[in-house]
């Protein structure tokens, strides 16, 4: 039998003839500690238990025999029959070898009651540890493993977790075993009334009409097609913005986003957003181009617009690797060709998953329906979901009481990519929380309360974000690799030159990705793709709208704004260098609407005010901003309450402001008084 310098415990097990747990066990017991069926083995300890393995058992306790086969090798062998003789011979073992073979497993979430059974110590003293490490207790109440772990260790026992979250862990070649092909999971996409929905309702009907099932289609966020090599599951959200919610929650639901653009209309804003949104999400595009019956369709105009934006969605009658197809909704024409060519896209993807193990997957949609209680739309991932089984779905637990497919018809089991509503959960969780079948109602029990605690005590759990201050220390650690930005700037020419100046930056540690940039202000749907693809925004001229803010100071992500495209690149730079300066952060004191204008002779415009928050100060720096843009930056040079000169304006009062060197205020415009406050860099 021949290994190679280094081999994985599974291979070893294969050559063997023996399962990967048995070699485990018997590496144990030969003080060779190995963390996973994939952890390698040097040839001398593998040579060696091959020698172990494959001599034939003695029945007498003689060493001899053993030790002339076995070569030279670090760990020295007792024979088992040895140690089993010598705890005979002492009846009693010694402290050091208990320790060894206990090894007490515990799940994710225990009460304290069930860790003074598991490691044999009374109650009250585990409460006491407890309590001095500041964790205030009582018998009956969930700990997490990282307390139980802690008290555990003070009493000298060893305690390994076994996290329902996380996969079983298992080999390679286990990984392969039991695959099947699945359905591809697909969502739509597109700028607002290119057809989107009229896409999906044809789809529907060709498929109702195709069953001759008569039926009403149940909404339940995701619905099955059935064609001729298969099925495929669409996912009826709505828009990009929940897809990337979901995303940003690190749901990973879609294989395929079909890309809706209209023949008459070609490449608009969202148009760039969805393409944008699906790159970052790393799926496959497929692009339908929609309404080809209307006179003024155009299909080979949109290629060429998508193309000269993305050379990624060259067509593939043009060389390239994304599939076209022209439809319309409104005809029902190319609706079956566009279904086979998701078919042929999901084959060439091999998409798999196996049936066999405990279900695992997605919440799409949940509500609260008065006389069925919290429901919640699953779409199945791994494992095949079933009447009766207990399951987790975000701080919530249940035993699934009935099964739901998207006809309304009650069903027994649901196997993966199929989306289903689930009955029986004890609460409404969020789209994008995982859910997870677990051992029993006792654990699904527990992992929910443990998980409700930690978001009581945390929040919502945010994802620690990248930062331009702390970007070199992330760099060094290897934490990032890739910086993600979005760009929102004043116009399409500063995006340009701030694209080009920042590709520039790259270096062997660290790549630039722009994975979103567009004119205007910068959105809540900015700051939702930010959160879901761990970028900065960086805006030029531009403000944030008020929830944009809110959003990303709950998402902590990190906004940068700019005046200077010299200063935004320089910033850039310095951090990937760990050489950011102070941070000048810009603190807004006020915020005032323009309601009125008048015209003041010697004064010029001045603006009829009223403030909506903070304070307006007299000579401060001030913005003033037009739908989100940045229009001036300058002083305020007077302020007014009714006639006369005041320093300061509260919230809640009227006044006239009048801007220097500044005359084209409109009525709508906001005005932003702030001062520039210098936060030191956090490396």
């Amino acid at each position: 039998m021949v290994f190679l310098a280094n081999i994985r415990v599974y291979e070893l097990a294969n050559q063997l003839g023996i399962k990967s747990k048995e070699l485990i066990e018997e590496l144990k017991k030969q003080g060779v500690i190995v963390k996973t069926h994939s952890s390698s083995l040097d040839e001398e300890t593998a040579l060696l238990i091959k020698t172990i393995l494959t001599s034939p058992k003695k029945k007498e306790p003689t060493p001899q025999p053993v030790e002339e086969k076995v070569p030279p090798a670090k760990v020295k062998i007792v024979p088992e029959e040895k140690v089993e003789e010598k705890a005979i011979e002492s009846k009693v073992a010694k402290p050091d070898e208990i320790k060894e073979k206990e090894k007490i497993k515990i799940g994710e979430a225990i009460t304290i009651k069930e860790l003074s059974e598991k490691i044999n110590i009374p109650a009250k003293e585990i409460i006491k540890k407890l309590m001095g490490i500041g964790v205030m207790t009582t018998v009956n109440q969930v700990i997490d493993s990282k307390s139980a772990m802690s008290v555990a260790k003070d009493f000298g026992i060893e305690v390994e977790v076994i996290s329902f979250e996380a996969e079983e862990i298992s080999t390679e070649e286990e990984e392969k075993e039991g695959l099947i092909p699945r359905p591809p999971v697909v969502t739509i996409m597109g700028h607002v009334d290119h057809g989107k929905t009229s896409l999906l309702d044809a789809i529907r009907q060709t498929n109702v009409a195709a069953k001759e099932s008569g039926g009403i289609t149940q909404h339940i966020g995701a619905y099955e097609v059935d064609v001729d090599k298969g099925k495929i599951v669409f996912l009826d959200t709505p828009g990009h913005e929940a897809f990337t919610a979901m995303r940003a929650r690190g749901a990973k639901v879609t294989d395929i986003v079909i890309l809706v653009v209209a023949a008459d209309d070609g490449v608009m804003p969202q148009t760039i957003e969805a393409i944008n949104h699906a790159e970052a999400a790393g799926v496959s595009i497929i692009v339908a181009i929609n309404k080809i019956d209307k006179p003024n369709a155009n299909p080979d105009k949109v290629r060429q617009e998508l193309v000269k934006l993305n050379p990624h969605l060259l067509p593939e009658e043009w060389g390239g690797k994304t599939i076209y197809v022209n439809v319309s909704a409104k005809k029902k024409i190319g609706i079956e060709e566009l279904l086979e060519m998701i078919i042929l896209q999901a084959e060439i993807m091999e998409l798999k998953a196996n049936p066999l193990k405990p279900a695992k997957g997605i919440v799409v949609e949940s509500k609260l329906d008065r006389g069925r209680g919290p429901v919640v739309t699953v779409l199945v991932q791994k494992g095949t979901l079933k009447a009766g089984d207990p399951f987790v779905a975000g701080p919530y637990f249940g035993k699934v009481r009935a099964l739901i497919n998207d006809r309304g018809i009650k069903v027994k089991e649901a196997a993966p990519s199929t989306p289903v509503e689930v009955l029986g959960l004890s609460g409404v969780p969020q789209a994008g929380d995982s859910f997870q079948v677990v051992p029993d109602e006792k654990s699904a029990r527990q992992i929910a309360l443990l998980r409700s605690q930690k978001q009581r005590e945390e929040g919502l759990g945010i994802k620690t974000r990248v930062t331009l201050e702390d970007l070199y220390k992330q760099i060094n650690e290897g934490v990032v690799k890739e910086l993600n930005i979005v760009i929102k700037a004043d116009v399409h020419g500063s995006i340009q030159a701030l694209v080009d100046s920042f590709q520039k930056l790259e270096t062997k540690d660290i790549k630039i990705k722009i994975i979103h940039g567009a004119a205007g202000g910068i959105t809540e749907t900015d700051v939702i793709l930010a959160a879901a693809s761990n970028a900065i925004i960086i805006g030029f001229n531009v403000k944030p709208t008020d929830k944009a803010a809110e959003a990303a100071e709950k998402e902590q992500v990190e906004l940068k704004l700019y005046s200077i495209i010299y200063n935004a690149i320089a910033d850039v730079k310095a951090a990937m260098e760990g050489m950011l300066e102070p941070t000048l952060v810009e603190k807004v004191t006020g915020k005032a609407e323009v309601r009125q204008l008048f015209t003041v002779p010697k004064m010029g415009v001045i603006a009829g005010c009223f403030v909506l928050d903070g304070v307006i100060q007299r000579n401060a720096d001030a913005k003033l901003i037009r739908d989100s843009v940045i229009v001036y930056q300058g002083k305020i040079g007077s302020l007014r309450r009714f006639k006369e000169d005041v320093k300061e304006v509260q919230a809640g009062y009227e006044c006239g402001i009048g801007i220097e060197k500044f005359q084209d205020v409109k009525i709508g415009d906001i005005i932003e008084p702030f001062f520039l406050d210098k936060i030191p860099k956090k490396l």
